[in-house]
């Protein structure tokens, strides 16, 4: 079992940064590769980024591409999420998943564990 605890999450203005984090509690969290999915309301879940288990490959949704960054340090068995020049378009809940493998990063369906979700809310 993992567990997948997100922070960082919050009340922004348009133009702002944030960065969130996912933390995990299992020991073998540098096996898996890792995502980052949001959904606003009334919306389905979005691919936001992902990033494989040694963080060596990325990948990006095209709404947050140059805006967001993916990274994470296995050392502390964490994944983060850059977010900068946020949008009011951004506004949804964050949550990060991991992948013990995957044929590709993009699915939900592919993800085996899930956090709760922090909430980010991007006024204009």
């Amino acid at each position: 079992q993992v567990q997948l605890v997100e922070s960082g999450g919050g009340l922004v203005q348009a133009g702002d940064s944030l960065r969130l984090s996912c933390a995990a509690s299992r020991r073998t969290f540098s096996d898996h590769a890792m995502g980052w999915f949001r959904q606003a309301p009334g919306k389905e879940r979005e691919f936001v980024a992902a990033i494989s288990w040694k963080g060596s490959s990325t990948w990006y949704g095209d709404s947050v591409k140059g805006r967001f960054t993916i990274s994470r340090d296995n050392a502390k068995n964490t994944v983060y999420l850059q977010m900068n020049n946020l949008k009011p378009e951004d506004t949804a809940i964050y949550s990060c998943a991991s992948a013990a493998m995957w044929t590709s990063p993009y699915a939900p369906s592919e993800y085996d564990y899930w956090g709760q979700g922090t909430q980010v809310t991007v006024s204009a």
